[in-house]
């Protein structure tokens, strides 16, 4: 094999995962490179989502159930808070590399689910 940086003209980066670069025939990390036909994925979500009362709907019920009863409508809402990390391992013959990607919200959880997809993808079409 040889290294994707240093053989001829470098290939553009399609995709980046963490601190992992795939381009079109190689995936690159910084435990080493390999074939990106070669590489296996795999994906594991360890983030939390917790739906709770905000604070400051707390505050105005309190300060509105003292004029009205209404304040206490305040109380219904509700935001969704999502904390952790997702673990991506690149795994292939002579290569384990794996790496944590704090998220903050599912909408990240989804994105990192989506490049990962993706490598996948180039790896079956050749591009």
């Amino acid at each position: 094999m040889t290294d994707p940086w240093t053989s001829g003209a470098p290939e553009p980066v399609l995709v980046t995962i963490g601190d992992i670069t795939v381009t079109p025939s190689w995936v690159v990390t910084p435990a080493g490179s390999a074939p990106v036909s070669s590489v296996q994925w795999h994906v594991t979500d360890m983030s939390v989502t917790t739906r709770e009362i905000p604070t400051w709907a707390i505050v105005c019920a309190v300060i509105f159930f003292l004029f009205c009863f209404l304040g206490l409508l305040f109380l219904l809402a509700k935001e969704e808070r999502t904390v952790g990390s997702v673990q991506v391992v690149a795994q292939a013959p002579g290569l384990l590399y794996s790496t944590q990607i704090p998220v903050w919200s599912l909408h990240q959880v989804h994105d990192v689910n989506g490049r990962v997809n993706y490598a996948r993808s180039i790896a079956m079409t050749g591009r």
